[in-house]
C-alpha cells in the first residue's frame, strides 16, 4: 500500500469494470478510502446489478484497503447525491470524485432515435453533473477538493456516436466551468481523455495506433487527486493518456478575424471569409477520409 492519497476519501463512478475499477483499486492502494459506484449495467445501459460494485469493494478490502459500494444510477440527481452522501456518512468527508460511468448506443445521426440519444447523454454528461454538483457543495465549505470528469478524443466529433461525442464535449465545458467557479474555494477540476483497452474500446472499428491499459489511466487520475497536483496548480485541463504517452489539449481560442467597414453583407463575407478568416481543418475529417480510402482498398483503417 502506498500513501499518495493517504487520508483522502474518493468516490469513483463506473468503478465496477475497466478504467473505473482500475482507478478505484489504484486510489485504495495509495491510501484513499473509496466509494465504489456502479449501476452494474451492460455496455448498452441495460440489466443493472449491484454485484458489480460489490465485487470491487471485496477486492479492495482483500488487499487491505477500505471501500463501500453504491449501486445507484448517477444519471439521476438522487443517485449522484447518494454517492457523495455515502462518502460523508461512512467516512466523514469527500476529497475527490472521479466520474467514469458511461454507456454506448451507436447509430448514424440521421437514424438516431431519442431513446438512443437521451440515455447516453444522461449517463455521461448529466451523470458527471449530478456528482460534481453534490460534491462541490461540500468542497466549497471545506475549501478543498478535486473534481475529475472523463471525456474522450471523440469530443472532436464522431461518425456514428453523435450522442457520445456531444456528451464528452459537454463534460469538457462542465469541467472548465467547475474550474472557474470553484477556484476561489480551493477546488480543482480536470478532465481525462483515456485511450485504453476496455469493453468500450473493443468496439472501435479501427486499429488504434496508441493504446494502453486501464492502469495507465489510473496512475494519472491518482496524481490529479493528490496534493502534488494541487500544489502544481493544475485545474481546467484536459489530459490524454495512451499507454506511455500523456498529452495536454489546447484551450479553446480564436485563430483569426476580419473586420468589416460598415455592416457585413453576405456578398462581402463571401469575399473576405475564405481568404482572410479561413478555416481550421478538422483532423477527424481527414481521418474519416483516410478510413474511407482504406476501406475502399479492402484494408482495415488505422487511427
Amino acid at each position: 500500500m502506498g500513501n499518495f492519497l493517504a487520508g483522502k476519501v474518493v468516490a469513483v463512478t463506473g468503478a465496477g469494470r475497466g478504467i473505473g475499477r482500475a482507478v478505484a483499486l489504484a486510489a485504495a492502494a495509495e491510501g484513499a478510502r473509496v466509494v465504489v459506484n456502479d449501476y452494474g449495467v451492460s455496455i448498452e445501459g441495460s440489466e443493472p446489478t449491484s454485484a458489480v460494485a460489490e465485487a470491487v469493494v471485496k477486492e479492495i478490502v482483500a488487499a487491505g484497503g477500505e471501500a463501500v459500494a453504491v449501486a445507484d444510477d448517477v444519471s439521476t440527481m438522487a443517485g449522484g447525491q447518494r454517492v457523495v452522501d455515502t462518502a460523508v456518512e461512512v467516512y466523514g468527508r469527500i476529497d475527490g470524485v472521479v466520474c467514469v460511468a458511461g454507456i454506448l448506443r451507436e447509430r448514424m445521426l440521421f437514424n438516431m432515435s431519442e431513446e438512443e440519444w437521451d440515455p447516453v447523454v444522461a449517463t455521461h454528461l448529466k451523470g458527471t453533473f449530478t456528482v460534481f454538483r453534490a460534491a462541490s457543495a461540500l468542497m466549497r465549505r471545506q475549501k478543498s477538493g478535486t473534481l475529475i470528469g472523463f471525456t474522450s478524443g471523440n469530443h472532436q466529433g464522431s461518425v456514428s456516436q453523435a450522442n457520445y461525442s456531444a456528451a464528452k464535449g459537454g463534460i469538457i465545458s462542465l469541467v472548465r466551468s467547475a474550474a472557474l467557479g470553484m477556484h476561489k474555494y480551493g477546488v480543482t477540476a480536470n478532465a481525462v481523455a483515456p485511450v485504453a483497452r476496455t469493453r468500450m474500446s473493443a468496439n472501435v472499428p479501427m486499429e488504434l495506433a496508441e493504446i494502453g491499459e486501464p492502469e495507465d489511466v489510473a496512475a494519472l487520475v491518482v496524481y490529479l487527486l493528490s496534493d502534488r497536483a494541487r500544489e502544481a496548480r493544475i485545474t481546467g485541463q484536459v489530459y490524454t493518456v495512451a499507454g506511455p504517452r500523456i498529452a495536454v489539449w489546447a484551450q479553446p481560442r480564436e485563430l483569426r478575424s476580419a473586420f468589416a467597414e460598415g455592416s457585413w453583407t453576405p456578398e462581402r463575407i463571401a469575399e473576405v471569409l475564405p481568404g482572410s478568416v479561413g478555416v481550421d481543418p478538422m483532423p477527424m475529417l481527414e481521418r474519416v477520409e483516410a478510413m474511407a480510402r482504406a476501406a475502399a482498398a479492402g484494408g482495415r483503417p488505422n487511427a
